[in-house]
């Protein structure tokens, strides 16, 4: 790697200084806009509505996209927009898992806003730079990046011919080059997607930190709905951040000593707890995996089952006694002690063009073990860790690459698509060396990697108009809802979780409303209203989060000794509490938990809205495809048979005897698709909309949120 001969290959189109300005109380009070269509880099105010309705994050995030955009915009629009944002708590070191930002961008996965959370360095040091926000439009001629100088004022547009695209190698090589020796390596942020995100749909946006004690740039992935397809669209190589001295004050909050208070309260939990609880320290949220597999929730072979017995091979003890390093600091964010972000280090890859290069693999997180292992019907960790490392690499998603694979495996293994259609690839269940070849066709742009590239959703549609498959059988076990591939749960027993993936404004994904443990594991919301309740509140508790800049997983999946004792044990109080008093520490304002949620109804609402905007957001998007709410096939139902029997006769009195599979199958169904229908109704009267999922002009008046264009999006929909 010649960094000189690199620099040489650079061309300078545009360069802007600035004021450092100041942070006050969690705000810069200015957003950064960088158009590469027109080279124009410029400062935007962040007004008081802004602040009071959007907050920062997420909110800022879907504000600045809905004013960039029309509602005729496509993801490949030079218009479309990708906008990353902290929020005002974004950067704290007192309190776990306050280095968050979102980041937002119309799908190529949806056609709608997604929403994208992620941990890393470059959201704080984006604040500490001087910006609430960046806001990237337009699209390049040839491969630019985009450079933010945080320490000396200065934001650069360059083309840049000569960098690699993987994102492992452009990372180190741009650390390298804006670093001026080994310890300011820790200055530099690097975002980079990758060469499969240039030829797919599903491509992901990698955020750098520089790990001091292994010397090595290290990854957060702004995973879902394929951002990275959009910044590769743009021809963006890379947008860097430095900047140094980072400090605990840095915010100029307003009561530091309760936020020190909160901290070390949970700090102290952490330490006592985390190994008696979910053991995150060890192995991360792959912790999730056994739960998952014990409850019969964990997906095996496209969501069929629930578990399988090879579960054990990739357990998280065979991960952390095997290939994930222990004994040193892992968080994503200086002062998070939970220290989730695991890696594997020395990991010798076995193929791919870098292949018998040693390398380090963050993970395997659930959702990549679960998705790109069993869900595909793979038990070698190795094989997991392979395809994580080139998934990230080339900017892929884990979760969409595993559903739709696992969609493709089944397809193969029903005979709906052969090896003909494949290219010679044989995707039965199970076949790593064939299935991580699709992987880097995707990256080469070639083959059978084109089509899985576009995921579940097209595949569908070309499935049935190539093969001849029966489009109604596709969409029953194709595991996508909106577009967006499902995130790892089987959902069958659980309607709170189908309603928690299927009402969601993004698609299914877990971030918005995960429920199913509350609801299969410890019965905490056994009644049917119990589950509509629980979808209005979750969705909104957990958008609170991407509002401000904050990680979920302090909030539940450490809880205090006490917490079953309380009255709500499922809302964690004392974690609420401790974030309430966080926000007040940086921004002075004083909240309780009714005005949390309601600052999150705001901007899900406004979500909502952005989608029928775009044609989406209806009760139509928000059907779910069957094998998330029961057994498709007869391979289903039998390898259940006692469970869906008892169910049939204890549920809905049905005499089970002398009947067949298939007709077992057509009660259960009609008994289910109904319970969700009713679902829908419920939790959309609860969330104040209407029997179509629009947003009532009176529940928008109640919320403040009746501002002009809204209305007219919805007022002939009421």
């Amino acid at each position: 790697m010649d960094i000189n001969k690199l620099k040489e290959g650079r061309k300078l189109l545009k360069e802007f200084k600035y004021d450092l300005g100041s942070i006050e109380k969690g705000y810069t009070n200015r957003t950064l806009y960088v158009n590469i269509s027109e080279n124009k880099i410029e400062s935007k105010e962040v007004t008081p509505l802004m602040k009071e309705k959007f907050i920062g994050g997420k909110g800022f995030g879907l504000y600045t996209l809905w004013h960039g955009t029309t509602p005729s915009t496509k993801w490949n629009d030079p218009e479309n927009e990708i906008v990353i944002s902290g929020g005002p708590v974004c950067g704290i070191t007192q309190y776990p898992g306050a280095g968050k930002s979102l980041v937002c961008s119309i799908s190529p996965m949806t056609d709608i806003p997604i929403d994208s959370n992620v941990g890393g360095y470059f959201g704080p040091y984006l604040k500490f730079s001087g910006w609430d926000a960046l806001e990237v439009q337009g699209k390049a001629e040839n491969d630019i990046v985009v450079f933010i100088d945080g320490d000396n004022g200065v934001v650069r547009i360059e083309e840049a011919p000569l960098e690699a695209v993987d994102s492992h190698v452009i990372a180190e090589q741009l650390t390298e080059m804006y670093a001026e020796n080994e310890a300011d390596k820790r200055n530099i942020s690097v975002i980079s997607a990758g060469t499969a995100a240039e030829h797919s749909r599903m491509g992901l946006l990698n955020f750098s930190f520089y790990d001091v004690r292994r010397k090595v740039q290290r990854f957060k992935q702004a995973g879902r709905g394929g951002i990275g397809t959009v910044f590769r669209d743009k021809k963006i190589k890379a947008i860097i951040i430095k900047f140094s001295n980072v400090k605990g004050d840095l915010n100029n909050a307003v009561d530091k000593a309760i936020i020190n208070k909160a901290g070390l309260k949970l700090h102290k939990e952490m330490h006592y707890l985390d190994d008696k609880q979910n053991r995150m320290r060890q192995v991360g949220t792959a912790y999730s995996q056994e739960i998952m597999s014990a409850y019969d929730l964990l997906p095996v072979m496209n969501f069929q089952y629930g578990g399988h017995e090879d579960v054990k091979k990739i357990s998280p003890d065979v991960f952390k006694n095997n290939y994930l390093t222990q004994g040193m600091a892992d968080g994503c964010w200086y002062g998070c002690s939970m220290a989730c972000a695991k890696t594997a280090d020395g990991f010798e890859l076995l193929t791919g063009p870098y292949k018998g290069q040693k390398v380090t693999v963050d993970g395997a997180e659930y959702e990549t073990l679960a998705g790109c292992g069993s869900n595909c019907g793979i038990f070698d960790p190795r094989a997991i860790l392979e395809i994580n490392f080139y998934c990230d690499t080339y900017g892929i998603d884990t979760i969409s690459y595993g559903t739709s694979m696992a969609f493709v495996m089944e397809c193969y293994e029903r005979k709906i698509i052969n090896k003909e259609f494949t290219g010679g690839l044989e995707l039965k269940f199970g076949n790593f060396e064939d299935s991580i070849e699709v992987l880097h066709q995707m990256s080469r742009g070639e083959g059978f990697g084109l089509i899985l590239g576009q995921g579940v959703h097209r595949m569908k549609k070309i499935f049935a108009e190539k093969c001849g498959a029966d489009p109604d059988f596709l969409f029953d076990i194709g595991m996508e809802q909106k577009g967006l591939e499902y995130s790892e749960y089987v959902s069958k027993e659980s309607l709170a979780q189908q309603g928690g993936f299927g009402l969601t404004n993004k698609g299914p994904q877990h971030d918005e409303a995960w429920i199913i443990f509350m609801d299969m594991v410890n019965n905490q919301i056994p009644t049917f209203e119990d589950k509509a309740e629980a979808l209005y509140y979750f969705p909104m508790f957990r958008t609170w989060f991407g509002l401000y800049g904050l990680c979920k997983l302090p909030w539940n999946d450490v809880t205090p000794a006490n917490n079953k004792f309380t009255s709500e044990p499922a809302k964690i109080p004392e974690h609420v509490q401790n974030y309430l008093d966080v926000v007040y520490g940086v921004t002075g304002k004083k909240l309780n938990t009714t005005e949390m949620v309601r600052e999150s109804e705001r901007v899900y609402n406004f979500q909502r809205i952005f989608n029928i905007r775009l044609g989406k957001g209806l009760r139509a998007n928000d059907k779910i495809p069957y094998r998330s709410a029961g057994p498709v096939t007869k391979e289903e139902y039998e390898a259940r048979q006692e469970r869906f029997d008892g169910q049939l006769k204890e549920i809905l009195n049905y005499d089970v005897e002398g009947k067949t599979t298939e007709e077992k199958m057509a009660v259960l169904r009609k008994h289910r698709e109904s319970q969700y229908e009713k679902l829908i109704d419920a939790v959309y009267k609860r969330r104040g909309w209407n029997s179509n999922g629009v947003p009532t002009i009176e529940r928008l008046k109640d919320l403040g949120m009746d501002l002009p264009e809204l209305i007219e999006v919805v007022k002939d929909m009421q």
